[in-house]
Formats: structure tokens, sequence, C-alpha cells
């Protein structure tokens, strides 16, 4: 990690709170990583035993968002940071919301798998959302170790995915209305593949918002609903 932009104070215990609350963050952020991998292992594979994992475990994520949340406010309360410090607190207060809330979307996509076993208990490979699931997961992961970097230089290109991601969304829901089209039978069990896309497309949003949370915290810029073009001038200082 780098620790140089982490406020140095006369207080070692600050210091110490400071590199806690982000190495927490870091752990939650493993945490949900691993949810969205077994979620959606289980909807490919129809794995009932990873998907009650997932759901089991959500109530981990949520305890840990919780203790960061109340450490965070202690500090604001006792340390009255400023400067950096105050954005890193700010900063991770909303990106532990963010993994809260896919931790919550990867506990939805586990109850689909479970969904749609019982439907017919074939098992399909539903090969039109591995690309998109595999761009998601590279998103979330980049944009947590940028945050662990503590470095905007990769977070454009971060950000850039979710195009690809909403193309590969509307691609799919395309595909999955022709299949309702041509066999009404297909219905329920295509609605819930439909939950998982949406899911899939909405982790791809939170990844932003993790990336746009890291800029405001390293450079005190404010990049919520600005366009790609002027992100990227934003983070290169133009």
């Amino acid at each position: 990690m780098d620790n140089s932009k982490i406020g140095h104070h006369i207080s070692g215990q600050f210091n110490k709170e400071l590199e806690d609350i982000r190495n927490k963050v870091l752990t939650m952020g493993g945490l949900v990583e691993e949810q969205l991998d077994l979620a959606f292992g289980a909807f490919m594979n129809a794995d009932m035993e990873k998907a009650d994992l997932v759901i089991k475990r959500d109530n981990q994520v949520d305890k840990m968002e919780m203790d960061i949340d109340l450490e965070c406010m202690q500090i604001l309360a006792l340390r009255q940071p400023a400067a950096f410090d105050l954005r890193m607190i700010i900063a991770v207060i909303k990106v532990i919301n963010e993994l809260e809330r896919v931790g919550d979307l990867a506990e939805r996509i586990a109850q689909m798998a479970i969904r749609l076993s019982d439907v017919d208990g074939r098992v399909d490979q539903y090969y039109e959302l591995q690309h998109m699931a595999d761009l998601v997961k590279e998103m979330l992961h980049g944009a947590l170790d940028a945050f662990a970097r503590l470095s905007v230089e990769e977070v454009t290109e971060i950000a850039g995915g979710d195009e690809y991601v909403d193309r590969e969304y509307a691609s799919i829901i395309r595909q999955l209305i022709t299949r309702m089209m041509e066999d009404p039978r297909n219905i329920t069990r295509t609605l819930d593949v439909l939950w998982t896309a949406r899911s899939l497309e909405r982790i791809g949003d939170h990844s932003v918002n993790i990336c746009e949370y890291l800029i405001y915290m390293v450079k005190g810029l404010d990049v919520r609903h600005i366009s790609q073009e002027e992100l990227e001038r934003k983070v290169k200082g133009e």
C-alpha cells in the first residue's frame, strides 16, 4: 500500500486508526468479491451449496459495514479530521455502502440460482451472461485495487468499462425478450435470468461509484454525474 498520502500525526494512535479502517475496507472488499464469485458460480452450475453459502454470509458483510461505519463516526467525533483525513473518512463511509449493496446483489444472484434450479432442474450454462460477469468482476477488482494503492491512474479505464457492461446488458435483454416471445413457457425462467443480468449491471455501477469516491479522497474532486470525457480531463488535471 502507498501510505504516503495518509497524513502523519503527532498521535501515533490516530495514524493506526486510519490505517486500520482502510485495511478493514479492503478486507470487506475481498469478502464481497468472493461472494460475487461464489454467487455467479452457483448460478452457472446450479450449485446450491455455493448459493446457500452466499446467502448465509450476507450477514457478515452487513456486520462489517456497520462496524466500519461506527469506527468512522467515532473518529469524526473524537479526532475531528481535516483535509485528506476527512475526505478519507467520508469516502470510506461511501465505499462500504457501495460494497454492502454489491453483497446484496450477490445474494440476489444466489437466490436466482436456487429459483432456477427449482423450475425444471436443468443446468444451463447461460453463456450470454458469462462475458458480462467477467467484465463486472474485473471492474470491481480494479476499483478495490486502486483503492488499496490510493491510485487514480486507472480509474478512468475502470469507469469506461461500464459502457461495455451496459452494451452487454442491452444485448441480453433483447435475447431474453425474443426467448419469451418464442415460447411463453420460458417467461418465469427468463425473468429470473433477467434479474440476474440486472444485478450484474448494477454491480458495475457500484464499481464506478467506488472509483468516484477514490478520486474525491485523493484529489478532492467531486466527479459524480459527469461524462467519461470530463472525468478523464479532471483526473489528468486539465
